[in-house]
């Protein structure tokens, strides 16, 4: 299995609408990627390794594929949709790894 993180980084300048998040792009994710997509998980930071640190993260975001075919062949022919929706929830560029689930 391949797992795609999404992890939107903090800062006191980011902005991130977390209602649009899982309740418009979530959708358009599961809308344009369908049954590609094995299972899913949505991450709100809370703080970081104590409650006095700041979160590093705002979310992260897990989408799980059964393999890395499966990934690319629904994700890459989706990404521009996917990646012009981002303005509409945040500000800051979110790092990307895809991993393999052993």
């Amino acid at each position: 299995m391949i797992k795609l993180t999404v992890m939107y980084p903090n800062s006191p300048n980011t902005q991130f609408d977390k209602d649009y998040y899982i309740n418009q792009h979530s959708n358009l994710l599961k809308d344009l990627l369908g049954e590609a997509i094995i299972s899913s998980d949505i991450n709100l930071g809370l703080s970081g390794a104590s409650p006095e640190q700041t979160a590093p993260y705002v979310v992260i975001a897990n989408l799980v594929f059964t393999s890395q075919e499966a990934f690319q062949n629904s994700f890459v022919p989706m990404a521009e949709k996917i990646l012009a929706d981002l303005p509409n929830f945040t500000n800051t560029q979110p790092v990307v790894q895809i991993s393999e689930v052993v």
